[in-house]
C-alpha cells in the first residue's frame, strides 16, 4: 500500500496517455461490427443490414483486392529486407571510421531524413523524378542517353522508387540500432585479434559481424509484424491511377473503397482482415525473437 502511495505521481503522469489510448484506439474498435454489415451512414450501425461474412467473401472474389494484398506483401517484404541490409552494411563501414568528428557528422547527416514527413518528401520526389525537367531524368538523358524514365507512372519503376526512397529515408535511423550493438563489443577483442595478426577485414568478419547478428535477428523477426504495412503515408503521396495495378496497397485501397467510394462495410472488412493477420504475425515474431535471440519485452 505504501509503495502504491509513493508511486501515485507516476500514475497521474501516464493518465493523459491512457485516456488518449482509450478514446482513439479502444472505443473506435466498436466500429468493427461494420465489417459484418452493409453499412449505410444515414442508417447507422443499429439500422444497417447485417450481411455476416459476405464482405470477407467479396474480399477474395474481387480481383483488384487480391492484387492489392499481393502488392502489399511484395512492397512490405522488400522494404523489410533492404531496411535490414542497408543499415547493417552502413553500420559496419561507419564503425571503421576512427575520426569521431567525421563519424558523428556522417551519422547525423544520414539520420536527418527520418524526421521529414512523406508529405514533404513526396513533393520533392515528384519534382526531381518528373519526366518534364526533373533533375534525375535530365541527368539520365543528357549524361547517359537513357530515358526519360516514368518513375511514378510505370508500375515496376514505381515499386523500385518506393523501396529505394524508403530505404534512403530510414536506413540512418536503423543504423543507430546496430551501432548501439557494436558499442557493447569489448575493445580487447579487437586488440587481441590485432595481436594475433588479424587485419581490419578479418576483425570485421570474426568480431564485428557476429556481434551484430543477435540484434539483426531481433529486428528482422519483429519486422514480421509489419509485413502487411507497406507505408500508407508514402504510397498515398506518390501513387496515382496509372500505378494502381502494381503500387496500390491495403491501406490506400481501404481509403479509396471506404472513404471515397462509400463502401464502408467492405473497407472495414479489409482493415479487420489486415489487423487480425498483423496481430498473429506480431505474436509469432515475438516468439521467434525470444527463441532465436533471447529477446523478450518483460
Amino acid at each position: 500500500m505504501k509503495q502504491r502511495m509513493r508511486n501515485w505521481p507516476f500514475h497521474i503522469m501516464i493518465l493523459p496517455s491512457l485516456l488518449f489510448l482509450i478514446v482513439f484506439s479502444y472505443i473506435p474498435m466498436a466500429g468493427i461490427v461494420m465489417a459484418f454489415q452493409d453499412f449505410k451512414p444515414w442508417l447507422g450501425i443499429a439500422g444497417s443490414e447485417w450481411v455476416g461474412w459476405d464482405n470477407f467473401r467479396y474480399l477474395f472474389e474481387r480481383q483488384d483486392s487480391v492484387q492489392v494484398i499481393l502488392n502489399t506483401l511484395i512492397i512490405a517484404v522488400l522494404k523489410i529486407l533492404f531496411n535490414l541490409i542497408a543499415p547493417f552494411t552502413f553500420a559496419i563501414f561507419l564503425n571503421e571510421l576512427r575520426q569521431m568528428a567525421v563519424k558523428r557528422f556522417v551519422q547525423t547527416l544520414v539520420y536527418l531524413p527520418h524526421f521529414l514527413s512523406w508529405v514533404i518528401l513526396g513533393g520533392i520526389l515528384v519534382d526531381i523524378l518528373s519526366t518534364d525537367g526533373g533533375i534525375v531524368n535530365r541527368v539520365l538523358v543528357e549524361w547517359f542517353g537513357i530515358g526519360p524514365v516514368f518513375f511514378l507512372g510505370d508500375g515496376d519503376w514505381f515499386r523500385v522508387t518506393v523501396i529505394v526512397s524508403d530505404v534512403w529515408k530510414e536506413f540512418g535511423f536503423g543504423t543507430v540500432v546496430f551501432l548501439a550493438a557494436l558499442a557493447n563489443v569489448n575493445p580487447s577483442l579487437y586488440e587481441a585479434a590485432e595481436t594475433d595478426g588479424a587485419g581490419r577485414f578479418k576483425q570485421t568478419l570474426h568480431i564485428t559481424i557476429p556481434a551484430m547478428i543477435p540484434i539483426t535477428v531481433v529486428v528482422g523477426t519483429l519486422a514480421l509484424g509489419n509485413v502487411l504495412n507497406a507505408g500508407f503515408d508514402q504510397i498515398f503521396n506518390l501513387y496515382n491511377p496509372l500505378v494502381y495495378d502494381k503500387g496500390d496497397i491495403i491501406d490506400t485501397f481501404v481509403y479509396r473503397t471506404a472513404i471515397l467510394n462509400g463502401e464502408m462495410g467492405f473497407g472495414t472488412a479489409i482493415g479487420l482482415f489486415k489487423s487480425v493477420i498483423g496481430m498473429i504475425l506480431i505474436l509469432i515474431s515475438y516468439r521467434l525473437a525470444y527463441k532465436w535471440a533471447g529477446y523478450r519485452i518483460f
